[in-house]
């Protein structure tokens, strides 16, 4: 559906500050967030959604399978700034396989590259919010998860759902496709890589290999070479995602799958080199897991957690799980906002949701939320009109 001025002047009244009850205020001064607002969706109810990103200046994205599109925010207002269209969507018949947008990655300033459910990268220009190239990874079903590698200049890709999965090394130059890696042994697809800034090597994870679902893995490329280094092995959790902070510590979402084949519902953190270095129990399920290095705090999108959907928080310098905060229906993705310490969980519409057309809920750690309620009931207060005696009118 076209969205107009007025639309986005919507958008940007219903960002909704959440106010705590008094019987809540203890539960919430002993969470590691709270939360902070409510961002609703235009157009259809949002009930099948994708991965999330916040750029570095400061737009928060979210791949909205339920129209077919991209949606864009202001990362510290929360205000709508429009959506990219020319999506697949998502087609019940087909399947998964054939949905889109999926991965998600800013490159640079102004551009988002997306995956697609026809095996293609869609380049978005955020100031128009369309697609300006369409890029083919040569695959028969979907182009899912990404990273950027800005030493190399590269977008890497994953078409998932092919069998094999396999990687594609996209030039953000010349917009072309430079090299294809058969991951052969990867039997339930490949889930999100992660560029690492110190190695320029690449860590991809893959929830099983040779049919075994007990035996998953962290892949470890090179994208000069176009090649697989080694297998980081990871058993009975079948990663989703992963996430690097400090230490070269990687953080790692066993799946909602790994939940599925019976396996616990846990996290773990381990080293690039492949030696896990933390166990964390209390937090598992996860789909996308997102680092915040200024708050020095991990994120996981626990959609399948023991007792509901939460997200999870790690503080990432000692690898310590700090709690959990309860979210909603498929809230399977999480991105956060560095300078503000914003962090952003869609959640579906329908039965047991906080909003029942679906929305995004936002939350922050408790004093950059403080902060925020102060900043917001000082704008609130100057704009009131005066009363007698030189005092706000209420």
């Amino acid at each position: 559906m076209p969205i107009s001025r007025a639309h986005v002047l919507l958008a940007a009244l219903t960002v909704v500050l959440a106010l705590a009850s008094p019987g809540s205020r203890a539960a919430e001064a002993a969470a590691p967030l709270r939360k902070l607002a409510t961002l609703q969706v235009l157009g259809r109810p949002l009930a099948v959604f994708d991965i999330s990103f916040v750029s570095a200046d400061g737009v928060y994205a979210l791949s909205d399978r339920s129209n077919g599109g991209v949606e864009f925010f202001n990362s510290a207002s929360g205000a709508f700034r429009g959506r990219a269209t020319g999506f697949a969507g998502y087609d019940r018949t087909k399947g998964f396989d054939a949905a889109g947008p999926n991965g998600l990655v800013a490159v640079g300033r102004g551009q988002f590259w997306a995956g697609d459910g026809d095996s293609t990268v869609k380049v978005i220009d955020l100031r128009s919010r369309r697609v300006i190239v369409r890029i083919a990874t040569g695959g028969r079903r979907r182009t899912d998860e990404m990273t950027y590698d800005p030493r190399d200049h590269l977008v890497v890709a994953v078409n998932n759902a092919d069998d094999p999965p396999f990687v594609r090394f996209i030039s953000i130059r010349t917009r072309r496709v430079l090299g294809r890696l058969v991951l052969a042994q990867a039997a339930d697809g490949a889930e999100q890589p992660v560029w690492d800034r110190a190695s320029g090597l690449i860590y991809l994870s893959i929830p099983s290999l040779d049919h075994d679902q007990a035996r998953g893995a962290a892949a470890v490329i090179d994208p000069r070479r176009r090649a697989l280094v080694r297998l980081l092995p990871l058993a009975r959790c079948m990663p989703a995602r992963l996430a690097l902070g400090p230490h070269q510590h990687l953080l790692v979402g066993c799946s909602d799958d790994g939940v599925a084949a019976g396996f616990p519902a846990r996290s773990f953190v381990m080293s690039t080199s492949g030696r896990i270095v933390a166990r964390l129990p209390r937090v598992g399920g996860s789909d996308e897991v997102w680092a915040d290095p200024r708050a020095r705090r991990n994120y996981l999108a626990a959609v399948a957690n023991t007792g509901g959907p939460v997200l999870g928080v790690v503080e990432s310098l000692t690898d310590r799980w700090l709690g959990n905060v309860p979210t909603g229906p498929h809230a399977h993705s999480v991105a956060a906002d560095a300078p503000t310490r914003r962090v952003f969980v869609p959640i579906a519409g329908g039965a047991g949701s906080p909003c029942p057309n679906g929305c995004i809920e936002v939350f922050a750690p408790r004093w950059a939320a403080a902060v925020a309620a102060r900043r917001d009931a000082a704008r609130r207060a100057s704009a009131l009109p005066a009363g007698r005696g030189g005092v706000a009118a209420r």
